[in-house]
């Protein structure tokens, strides 16, 4: 653990690169070799809109890094947060609880919130507006999302208490977790219900991306399974019934322009239908 520890402390920002460009085209050859939906597409052109938002992603989380860099050298010197105020525990335990905790701020709740707020709804409609989901949807984030998930994370980091090199690797396991189960991959059922239990697995993900309530409102974690599992929103559906997109923005020409979905999240609220009301 203290070699991974020294490697997230000094973690090159090349190799941070590597991890984001290296992800999307190893899960961009593998889900073509073993898609789940043959989607009958122009990978490429489905895929400009979604790395351009990669684009504004990196740059709005580069440009505010100092912010995360200040805040753990503070929590770090002051023994400030959870982890901190706990016992004494070893190294793997540390980095660990550590990881899970930044994994609910950053992800699960930030993600829980975007859902249940009507403003931050219509932000995070970009998203969820994709009508082929593959692993390049995985960060296709208006760039006004991404300035509320680093908030939430910047508010985790806060509380959780956790220093500089848990923070790298916390957010280097959550980039290839979210290509991993954004991607359009077939993975043996058992596999995936197996990895289900303790990771979000690409069956689990998509259950998310379906087109009506209350699946939609399911299912809000990244890295781990368990806080979904734990706070009740875990919810299962046949992978073979599940309908990409949101039924009350059906308009795909649309939802594949780039200028289109820049203004998206001004346009009237409109929460899916739920399955109950049909």
């Amino acid at each position: 653990m203290e070699v991974i520890k020294s490697y997230f402390e000094n973690m090159p920002t090349l190799h941070r690169s590597m991890l984001l460009v290296g992800g999307i085209s190893f899960f961009w050859i593998l889900e073509s070799g073993i898609p789940l939906f043959n989607f009958k597409y122009n990978k490429l052109k489905h895929a400009w809109p979604n790395l351009f938002f990669t684009g504004t992603t990196v740059i709005i989380n580069f440009a505010l890094a100092f912010l995360l860099l200040q805040t753990s050298f503070w929590v770090d010197e002051n023994q400030f947060g959870l982890i901190n105020w706990l016992p004494e525990m070893p190294l793997w335990a540390y980095i660990t609880l550590g990881v899970l905790c930044l994994d609910f701020f950053g992800a699960y709740l930030a993600h829980l919130v975007e859902h249940k707020v009507k403003p931050l709804w219509m932000v995070h409609l970009v998203h969820h507006s994709d009508h082929k989901v593959d692993t390049t949807t995985a960060n296709r984030h208006h760039p006004i999302e991404s300035v509320i998930r680093f908030a939430f994370t910047l508010l985790g980091v806060f509380l959780v208490g956790t220093p500089f090199y848990i923070i790298m690797l916390y957010q280097s396991l959550s980039l290839v977790f979210t290509q991993f189960n954004h991607a359009n991959l077939k993975m043996p059922r058992k596999l995936d219900k197996i990895l289900s239990y303790i990771i979000v697995s690409p069956d689990m993900h998509k259950v998310h991306h379906h087109n009506l309530l209350p699946y939609t409102d399911s299912n809000f974690g990244n890295i781990f399974s368990i806080w979904d599992r734990l706070l009740g929103t875990y919810m299962e559906l046949d992978r073979e019934k599940i309908v990409y997109g949101v039924d009350t923005f059906p308009d795909e020409v649309k939802n594949s322009d780039l200028v289109e979905l820049l203004k998206q999240p001004f346009q009237g609220y409109r929460k899916p239908t739920n399955l109950d009301e049909l």
